[in-house]
């Protein structure tokens, strides 16, 4: 925790943190927006541990702490558990001579290396190791007369009881293979020349045997190794090995070779060994130390690495897969320069650590953070002089988090999102994808980076990709439009506003609209310049044209096209467009424009041909009128494919406005009669106009028309009476006589059919059903022909061919003149007639007698008719005895107990008569005797009356022999209900 006065010192600290510059704000549309985070990106907090002496060395991994003191002691705490404290006095264990000079600490903080220097020349250097639950040095014996300075940790060891294969580097510049495990208190190393290829096992007595591998990276001068880091490429069994010294970085990349799934690397090292100068990259350097550091993802594989140099820090990202050609796998490397000092120059920094995106720098006296994309500072911490000065810092690679060692004090920074203002970076590095990508979905800040990319292809020429990128930004709309008009550039200003439309919500409807007239402007003025010009049919033009139809088909230009369309018609009007424009009406759906146009154009065949493809009944009402004047033979073919889909009555008025000449008029009677014949159709109106082009036209088919109608007046089409007078009008005298006889003026119309000739008038004759109203109409005709010809021979042909005449019924029609001796034999053959109907009439008359005689006789018999019932009959119902109950006894030889009968009838009565049935039964049972003996207006009982009432509903006739069971022939005899159960019994 920190204390009051550490607050108050962080505070007045704050002055000297360096901010990054100001982004010059650019107008994103966004309305108080906080582009900056008020939370610092990373503040330090001091450790509530107060050591026994100064501090010299220390080291933290995995949550475990360890810190060497002035004093020979060394501190040790788990910091999950803070009462884990724990102080071993190492001093005691070493040499007078020897001085603590290094402190390693493995990746999961389990095993600790101590090196010791020799404070005299004589005196040999040591390598002490400690396990985190032992409290005792043990120091490796029998290594070569080396310091330690390096140890590089195996990342992919997990145990806790031993190293796993390490490398360890030495102040002469040697590598060491190792690998250390406690046994029996006692610890161990073998060791072999690597570069003289020869092996030198030195095992102890009771010890595993482990192999070290000697390589001499100073080729015999005294180089002190300062950094080594190996890594094992994910999934093969190459490995990376980087090893450092103040001056140069080494890069060793080969495959090692397993032994009992440990890794042995100094197969790595084979290749260098026969390439001198090789695999390295030198940076001059005054300073007597380096350091190298590893950024490890989030999957714990190397990412980054970094090297401290005094030129400034060596960084580079680290990629396997770049290595193909080449034996680095390094790339973007690059030089992170050192923020200047008070005095304004550069000074390198004692030590560092490696996050993500920014390095932290160590000084005797501060900690600056240098941001790894920009190399600029963005925070400086100043420490007090009382804390003593900064030891060393360090990152936990496990848990990443970063410790800070003063002589006195600990500390632990705490970082907050320092990918906050990689947008900022990147886009000023005009690296727009990786600044969009950390732009974390801010509206603010991807509008921010979208408007200086646009801006940047706007300023190299790119105009149709800043046009793209510019519709994705929230400046003004006026500002892009006017930008891309003033450079006049349409195809960049076109891509800008399809943009915008996408983005558009149906909310912003006008808008929407103004972009749509807008980009229909400049289609059709392209399309029209390059006409002009002579290009109306180069590939130009029809990528245009093809463009511009997509546009037309796109759902909001569409659906804005309902409330705009009047404008974009005169759009294309204007520019003398109708092509597009009849594509318009067509995508619209605007019918009655397509239509229009191909009228307006004298098109009529392909206005014909829209309306059969439109199939809108309303538009061929609408232009049948223009269109029969133009073409009515195709029209009369369209209207003829509409079939029933058309009303006739609404093409009557466009047949009417027709010419009267005989193109029209034939073409009308054609589509008049196919409607008549093939639909039946029954319109009076129709019928009506037809009569009247047969009537003025063409008799015969009135003639022909009037039999197809037949001669019953409720079942004509047209109108009688106004047939009757056009006809007269038109003096066709024969269809008057049909047509008066279809009225029943039979008289006018035998009259006028004897005007025309005599075979009509006699079918009209035998029309009448009244045998009078014939006869009437025959003796009519036959006074008119005797009185005329005086013909005998005529006259008799009128007695055969209707039998309603007589001879005597002519008779009167001739003159004076002539003689009955003319007529002898139709006399004698009228005589002979009568004497057969008398002879008939006399032969049914005793017919008749016979038959009432034959009743009479029946009735008389009945009377006197019984039946014998015995005491074993049963009844055919129920079959128990009959005598026991009242029963019915039927002619037929049926009898049946009364309530039997009238539980089988009454299913079988309809509804009025099982109601009548069930009020009789209810007033029988329910009256009283006195009640029941009392006589009614008949003199019976009314016992007597109800029951004869139930006698004729339920006895009227046997159920067997009765018509019930004639009506139930196709009953099955087995019901539906009771199948089932029957066929179980039969099963």
């Amino acid at each position: 925790m920190t204390s009051i006065l550490d607050q108050y010192k962080q505070a007045a600290q704050a002055s000297y943190r360096t901010k990054p510059p100001a982004e010059p704000m650019i107008s994103s549309g966004y309305i108080n927006m906080q582009l900056e985070d008020n939370v610092p990106m990373f503040t330090k907090q001091k450790m509530n541990l107060n050591p026994s002496d100064l501090i010299t060395h220390a080291a933290v991994s995995s949550d475990n702490l360890v810190v060497a003191m002035a004093n020979g002691k060394l501190f040790r705490m788990d910091i999950r558990n803070p009462d884990s404290e724990q102080e071993i006095h190492y001093s005691k264990y070493c040499q007078p001579t020897s001085k603590l000079s290094g402190l390693f600490l493995d990746p999961l903080g389990c095993h600790l290396l101590m090196s010791f220097s020799s404070k005299t020349k004589d005196g040999c250097p040591e390598l002490a190791y400690i396990h985190q639950k032992s409290s005792k040095l043990k120091f490796v014996s029998k290594i070569p007369n080396y310091e330690i300075t390096e140890v590089g940790w195996n990342f992919e060891n997990t145990s806790n009881n031993m190293t796993g294969p390490i490398l360890l580097g030495t102040s002469k510049g040697h590598l060491l293979e190792t690998e250390l495990e406690p046994n029996n208190d006692k610890m161990f190393i073998a060791s072999e020349q690597y570069w003289r290829q020869l092996p030198n096992y030195l095992p102890l007595c009771g010890a595993k045997e482990v192999e070290e591998v000697i390589f001499d990276i100073g080729k015999g001068a005294d180089t002190p190794i300062t950094g080594i880091k190996f890594h094992r490429v994910a999934g093969t069994k190459k490995y990376c090995i980087f090893v450092t010294t103040p001056t140069r970085i080494y890069q060793f990349i080969g495959h090692a070779i397993f032994s009992e799934n440990k890794p042995s690397l100094k197969s790595v090292f084979y290749p260098y060994l026969t390439i001198p100068e090789t695999g390295f990259q030198e940076i001059p350097s005054t300073l007597k130390y380096s350091e190298l550091q590893y950024y490890f993802d989030k999957n714990e594989m190397p990412k980054t690495f970094a090297w401290l140099t005094e030129q400034g820090i060596f960084y580079g990202q680290l990629d396997p897969t770049s290595q193909q050609n080449s034996n680095s796998v390094v790339t973007q490397g690059s030089l992170v320069t050192y923020p200047s000092g008070p005095d304004g120059k550069e000074i390198p920094p004692l030590s560092f650590v490696l996050t993500e995106f920014h390095t932290l720098l160590m000084y005797s006296d501060r900690v600056k953070v240098v941001s790894l994309l920009n190399q600029e500072l963005v925070h400086e911490d100043i420490y007090s002089e009382a804390h003593g000065k900064l030891k060393t810092i360090i990152r936990d690679l496990k848990k990443r988090q970063i410790w800070v060692f003063t002589e006195k004090k600990i500390f632990r920074y705490k970082i907050v999102r320092e990918e906050r203002n990689l947008w900022q970076i990147y886009s000023d590095k005009e690296q727009f994808d990786l600044a969009r990508e950390y732009c974390q979905n801010n509206p603010a800040f991807l509008d921010i980076v979208n408007m200086k990319q646009a801006d940047l292809f706007f300023s190299k020429g790119e105009y149709e990709r800043s046009a793209e990128i510019y519709a994705e930004t929230q400046r003004s709309f006026e500002t892009i439009c006017l930008k891309f008009l003033e450079a006049e550039q349409f195809d960049a200003l076109k891509k800008y506003l399809e943009r915008r439309l996408e983005s558009l919500t149906d909310d912003d409807k006008t808008l929407i609209s103004m972009i749509v007239i807008w980009m229909t402007e400049l289609y059709l003025s392209q399309l029209g310049t390059l006409r002009r010009t002579g290009r109306g049919d180069s590939s130009e033009y029809h990528q245009m044209q093809s463009d511009f139809e997509v546009f037309l088909l796109h759902p909001k230009v569409s659906k804005t096209m309902r409330h705009v369309k009047s404008v974009i018609y005169e759009l294309m009007s204007s520019h003398g467009d109708k092509q597009n424009l009849l594509k318009l009406t067509m995508i619209n759906e605007d019918f009655e424009n397509v239509v229009s146009q191909y009228v307006y154009r004298k098109n009529y065949l392909e206005a014909i041909n829209a309306l059969q493809n439109l199939k809108r009944p309303d538009l061929f009402y609408q232009f049948a009128p223009v269109l029969m004047e133009a073409a009515p033979k195709h029209m009369v073919n369209a209207l003829i494919a509409q079939g029933a889909r058309l009303s006739p009555s609404k093409l009557l008025p466009a047949f009417l406005s027709c010419q009267n000449d005989e193109a029209h008029i034939t073409e009308i009677t054609r589509y008049l009669e196919f409607i008549v014949v093939h639909f039946n159709v029954k319109d009076k109106a129709i019928h009506n106009y037809l009569l009247t082009l047969y009537a003025e036209h063409d008799q015969q088919a009135l003639m022909r028309y009037l039999s197809r109608q037949g001669q019953d007046i409720a079942l004509v089409n047209y109108d009688v009476h106004y047939a009757l007078r056009l006809c007269r009008e038109k003096n066709a005298s024969e269809a008057c006589v049909k047509l008066s006889a279809l009225l029943g003026l039979w008289e006018g119309a035998v009259e006028l059919a004897l005007r025309v000739r005599l075979a009509l008038a006699k079918s009209v004759a035998a029309l009448p059903d009244c045998p009078h109203v014939q006869r009437q109409l025959w003796l009519h005709i036959a006074e008119h022909v005797i009185t005329k010809n005086q013909d005998i021979k005529e006259a008799m042909s009128f007695l055969e061919e209707c039998p309603l005449i007589k001879i005597e019924d002519i008779l009167p029609f001739f003159s004076d003149v002539v003689t009955i001796d003319h007529f002898r034999e139709p006399i004698c053959q009228s005589l002979q007639e009568y004497n057969n109907q008398i002879e008939e009439t006399k032969a049914e008359m005793e017919e008749a007698t016979k038959a009432a005689k034959y009743v009479r006789d029946e009735i008389h018999s009945f009377r006197g008719r019984s039946v014998r019932v015995s005491a074993s009959s049963g009844c055919c119902a129920c079959d128990l005895a009959l005598l026991l109950r009242p029963f019915y006894l039927f002619p037929c030889g049926h009898h049946f107990h009364a309530d039997c009968l009238t539980a089988e009838i009454t299913p079988m009565l309809g509804a009025a008569k099982r109601s009548k049935l069930g009020d009789l039964q209810r007033q029988l049972s329910v009256l009283s005797n006195i009640e029941l003996s009392t006589a009614t207006s008949s003199g019976l009982p009314l016992r007597e009356v109800l029951k004869n009432e139930i006698d004729d509903i339920v006895a009227n006739e046997c159920i067997y022999c009765g018509e019930h069971m004639i009506s139930c022939i196709d009953k099955p005899f087995i019901s539906d209900e009771d199948w089932d159960r029957v066929m179980k019994e039969w099963e």
